[in-house]
């Protein structure tokens, strides 16, 4: 499942209006943190393993592989700007350590 809310349609609608051609929305996994993962977004090319979703006149990108793991995805917008949420959940051990810091020594 792929989900684009009107307040995500209506914020996209706005920064498009005066940049034709649109180019398509990519969703992607930005990195795992102590919260669990990190989806964003960005303007990119269809590749070969994509999965393309068309909702209300944009086309959005999902690499198939992440899909399956990421679904449901939904895109929404709020004053504090846009939230991706998933199903992924945060991979068993963390990243690394633990999340006070346990990344490298200094």
């Amino acid at each position: 499942m792929f989900e684009v809310t009107s307040a995500a349609h209506e914020k996209f609608a706005e920064y498009f209006k005066d940049k034709p051609p649109v180019t398509p929305i990519r969703v992607f996994l930005n990195q795992y943190g102590c919260g669990g993962p990190s989806l964003a977004l960005a303007l990119d090319d269809p590749q070969a393993n994509d999965q393309v979703f068309e909702k209300n006149g944009f086309t959005y990108l999902v690499d198939k592989d992440f899909m399956a793991e990421a679904q449901p995805i939904k895109i929404d917008f709020s004053a504090d700007g846009f939230d991706i949420s998933s199903g992924l959940v945060l991979p068993k051990g963390g990243g690394c350590g633990s999340c006070g810091g346990g990344c490298g020594s200094h």
